[in-house]
């Protein structure tokens, strides 16, 4: 779990959605659970479009590799596997219909993501991109 040390701290954010012609902005933060344990991250969003969530990231109960449970305010819940490897973050689940999966290279003051969709078997494509920069103050 040490190898997402980086992403602690709270980040500006900007996302872009193919469906739509502005970015919107946001903020997130990455703390640790008390006992370093569990990653928690929250996320909100200045656009009635994207939701505002909550995610919890940690190992599996059985088995070396790690999960992300993530929450929104639209009553989606999501298990994702999450892994972060030689400063790249990767999530992704296998859902039929709806296979998604995220890259980012992250670096201490900012990064950028993005989201792909596949809605038959390996037909990928674009959808959410997010950057990040990191704030000093916590935001309100």
């Amino acid at each position: 779990m040490t190898s997402f040390d980086t992403l602690i701290g709270h980040w500006s954010t900007e996302s872009t959605h193919p469906k739509l012609d502005a970015a919107v902005t946001g903020h997130t933060t990455f703390e640790w659970l008390p006992g370093d344990r569990y990653l928690i991250q929250r996320a909100h969003n200045d656009h009635e479009s994207f939701p505002d969530s909550i995610s919890v990231i940690g190992p599996r109960e059985s088995g070396d590799s790690l999960l992300m449970e993530y929450f929104d305010s639209r009553g989606v819940r999501r298990t994702y596997d999450i892994s972060c490897d030689a400063g790249t973050l990767h999530i992704w689940r296998d859902a039929p219909g709806f296979d998604q999966r995220y890259t980012a290279a992250l670096d201490d003051e900012s990064f950028t993501g993005l989201w792909q969709l596949a809605e038959s078997p390996g037909a990928w494509h674009d959808d959410v991109a997010v950057s990040y920069h990191r704030i000093l103050e916590t935001p309100s």
